[in-house]
C-alpha cells in the first residue's frame, strides 16, 4: 500500500472513530444487555416467561372495562405486541365523534379547575406552577401517541390480567433497549425537527461505518498475519494494539452488519421527512404505511351507532385457525362502535416456517367483509424479506439463547475494540515532539472518554440491585439511579486523572457489583440460582448467571492486571505509559537531578520540552 492511501486510511479511522468512541461504547454496552430485554424484565417482576398462553377473550374483557371509565365510541384503539407475545402496548385515541370528544374535553376542564381551586384556597400558588411543570414533563415524557388528555396509553399482560402506565411499568430492560439508541436524549429539548437522540444514534452509525472501512482497509495488507498475533506479556501499547486489531478484525463481520443494520432500522425515520415532501406531498404517515409499520389509513365517521355484533376474540380465533403458522404484531380498531368500523391486523409468519413473511387484512365490521387479504406464511414481497432480514440480524430474536449469548460476547467485544483503540490513540500522542498543549488536550479527552464509558459497567449493576431492592420501580426511580451515579461516577474519575486507577478501580467495583447481583435477588425474592433452574425459570436464572459470570470474569482480568502493573512499578516503569527518557527531580539544596524516578500518574503528559527538529 503506497504511503498516501495509507495516511487517508490511518487518519479517516482515527478522526471518525475518536469522534464517536463514547457514545459508540454506549450503544454497544447497552445494546449487549438490550437483547435479553424479556429476560431482565422477567428477573425485576419475578416472575418467569413460561410461554404463558392466553385466550383471545381477553381482548374482549379489556375492551368492556375499559369501556367502564371512558367511552370508546369513535376512538382508533391499538394493540402493539411486544416480543414476548402475551403483552401489549395499547394506544387508544381521541374519539371522532364530537360530542363524545366534547364531553370528554369539559370532564377534564372541570378536573383542572377543580384542582387549581383547591390549590388555590390550601394558599399554595407556587404548587399550581410546580403540578402544571410535572403534568408537562409526564406528557413529554414515555412513548407512544398520545393525542390529547382524552387519549389513554399504557402496557397491559395479557396473561396476568394486568394493565399498567407506561412510565409506573418501566423496567431495565425496556431501559436498556432504548438507551442502545439514545431515546433518553429525546428528552432534554434540542429540537431538530427530528428526534434528537434517534438522529445522534444515526449519525454515529454512519461516522462508524466509516470508521469501520477504513480500519479494514488499513490492516488490509497484514490481516492475515496480524491475525493470530496477540502478545499479551510484551508492553501495555503492544497489548492494547493486539486486542484492538485481533478483536476488531474477528468482530469485522458483526460490527458491519450492526452499522449497516442501524442505519436503516435508525437513520430511516430521518429520511422519512425527504421521501415524504418530494414522493408523498409531506404526508409521512403514508410512508410509514407503504413500508408496511402502521395502518393510517382514515375511515369517514358515519355517526351512526354498529348494529352489528362484533366479537375481538373470534376474529382473531378464525384469523388464526386460518394462518396457523403465524403470530400477531399488531391490531388497529378504527372507529370503534361506528358503522364504519374497521380491524386492521399485522400478523408476522413463524420463523421456522418464514423467516421474513408478513401478513394484513382489513375487515369491515359492519357487513362482514374483508377488504384486503394478504397471508403471512406465503407470498412473500420483496419488502417483508428485507425488513424481516434487518429486523432479524439485528435484533438476534432467530436463534433462542445460543444466539443471543454470542451476540452479547461479540458486542462486549466491540466494547474492548473502543477502549483499547482509545488507548492507542493516547498513548501515541504523548511524545515529546508534540506540543504540550496539544498532549494536555489529548489526555483530557482520553480521560473523560474513559471515564465516562468505564463506569457503565459498576453503574449498570447498582442500578439491577437497587431495581431489585427498592419498593417502587418507575421511569423517574431508574433514571435517577442510573444518570445520577454515573454521573457521580464519572465526574469523580474525570477529576482524578489517572486513567490507569479508573481502569483497574472500576473494573473491581463492576465485578464485585456483578457478583452481588444474584446473591442480592436470592435474598430479597427466595430466587437463588439452584431454585430458579429446579423450577425451571430460565430467564431468571439466565440473567443471574450473566451477572456471574460477569464478576468472575471481571475479576480474574483485575488480578492480572494487578500483577502486571506490580512488575511494572517494580521494573521502574509507568503501568500504562510507553519507555520514556527517565524523570528526575532536583533536591532541596538545588543540585542537579540524580534519582530517577517512575512517573507519579499513569497516563500524566510529560513535562520535559519539546525536542526540535
Amino acid at each position: 500500500m503506497n504511503l498516501r492511501r495509507y495516511n487517508i486510511y490511518f487518519n479517516t479511522h482515527t478522526i471518525s472513530g475518536i469522534i464517536i468512541c463514547a457514545i459508540l461504547y454506549v450503544i454497544f454496552f447497552a445494546g449487549s444487555f438490550s437483547f435479553f430485554k424479556n429476560e431482565i424484565n422477567a428477573w425485576q417482576k419475578n416472575e418467569s416467561d413460561k410461554g404463558g398462553s392466553y385466550r383471545n377473550l381477553v381482548f374482549d374483557q379489556l375492551l368492556d372495562s375499559i369501556g367502564q371509565i371512558k367511552e370508546l365510541k369513535g376512538r382508533d384503539i391499538t394493540f402493539y405486541m411486544q416480543h414476548n407475545g402475551h403483552s401489549s402496548y395499547v394506544n387508544i385515541d381521541a374519539s371522532q365523534d364530537t360530542i363524545v370528544a366534547n364531553k370528554a374535553k369539559a370532564v377534564a376542564a372541570e378536573k383542572e379547575l377543580a384542582e387549581k381551586k383547591r390549590l388555590a384556597a390550601a394558599n399554595k400558588g407556587a404548587a399550581v406552577k410546580d403540578a402544571k411543570g410535572k403534568d408537562e414533563k409526564k406528557k413529554r415524557r414515555g412513548r407512544g401517541r398520545r393525542g390529547n388528555e382524552d387519549s389513554m396509553y399504557f402496557s397491559y399482560d395479557l396473561t396476568t390480567k394486568k394493565p399498567s402506565d407506561y412510565s409506573d411499568g418501566y423496567t431495565m430492560g425496556e431501559f436498556l433497549y432504548r438507551l442502545h439508541f439514545l431515546a433518553p436524549l429525546n428528552q432534554i429539548g434540542i429540537n431538530i425537527g427530528r428526534p434528537f437522540g434517534y438522529t445522534l444514534a444515526g449519525l454515529v452509525s454512519f461516522i462508524f461505518l466509516f470508521a469501520l472501512i477504513s480500519g479494514l482497509m488499513l490492516h488490509w495488507d497484514k490481516i492475515k498475519s496480524n491475525f493470530f498475533v496477540f502478545r499479551p506479556g510484551n508492553k501495555w501499547k503492544t497489548v492494547w494494539t493486539d486486542m484492538h486489531t485481533a478483536l476488531g478484525v474477528i468482530g469485522f463481520p458483526y460490527q458491519f452488519m450492526y452499522a449497516l443494520t442501524g442505519i436503516v432500522l435508525i437513520v430511516s425515520s430521518v429520511l422519512v421527512v425527504p421521501f415524504s415532501k418530494y414522493l408523498y406531498d409531506g404526508k409521512e404517515d403514508q410512508v410509514y404505511e407503504a413500508l408496511g409499520y402502521s395502518d393510517n389509513t382514515k375511515y369517514t365517521y358515519l355517526y351512526e351507532p354498529l348494529t352489528t355484533a362484533f366479537k375481538m376474540g373470534d376474529f382473531l380465533d378464525k384469523l388464526e385457525s386460518k394462518w396457523p403458522n403465524s403470530h400477531m404484531n399488531r391490531i388497529f380498531i378504527k372507529n370503534y362502535g361506528d358503522k364504519s368500523m374497521h380491524v386492521v391486523a399485522l400478523y408476522d409468519a413463524d420463523m421456522d416456517k418464514n423467516f421474513a413473511g408478513s401478513g394484513k387484512i382489513i375487515y369491515r365490521v359492519a357487513d362482514n367483509k374483508v377488504l384486503f387479504e394478504k397471508s403471512a406464511s406465503e407470498n412473500g414481497s420483496y419488502l417483508d424479506y428485507m425488513k424481516g432480514f434487518i429486523y432479524r440480524l439485528h435484533l438476534a430474536d432467530f436463534g433462542g439463547y445460543p444466539i443471543k449469548i454470542i451476540y452479547f460476547v461479540l458486542g462486549i467485544m466491540g466494547c474492548f475494540v473502543i477502549i483499547s483503540g482509545i488507548l492507542i490513540w493516547l498513548v501515541a500522542r504523548d511524545k515529546n515532539n508534540i506540543p504540550k498543549r496539544k498532549r494536555v488536550f489529548n489526555f483530557w479527552a482520553a480521560n473523560v472518554f474513559m471515564a465516562a464509558c468505564l463506569t457503565m459497567f459498576p453503574v449498570t449493576a447498582a442500578t439491577f440491585i437497587a431495581v431489585k431492592l427498592a419498593t417502587k420501580v418507575d421511569q423517574s426511580f431508574i433514571f435517577h439511579v442510573y444518570f445520577y451515579s454515573w454521573l457521580a461516577l464519572g465526574v469523580f474519575y474525570i477529576i482524578r486523572r489517572n486513567i490507569g486507577k479508573t481502569n483497574r478501580e472500576t473494573l473491581l467495583l463492576g465485578a464485585v457489583l456483578s457478583l452481588a447481583v444474584p446473591i442480592v435477588n436470592g435474598i430479597k425474592t427466595g430466587n437463588w440460582i439452584w431454585e430458579t433452574f429446579r423450577s425451571g425459570s430460565n430467564d431468571i436464572l439466565l440473567v443471574d448467571l450473566l451477572w456471574l459470570s460477569l464478576g468472575i470474569i471481571g475479576l480474574l482480568i483485575f488480578k492480572k492486571m494487578a500483577q502486571t502493573a506490580k512488575k511494572d512499578v517494580a521494573n521502574g516503569q509507568g503501568t500504562a505509559t510507553p519507555k520514556s527518557k527517565e524523570q528526575t527531580v532536583a533536591d532541596d539544596s538545588g543540585n542537579s537531578p540524580t534519582k530517577p524516578l517512575p512517573p507519579k500518574r499513569s497516563f500524566v503528559p510529560k513535562n520535559t520540552r519539546t525536542t526540535e527538529a
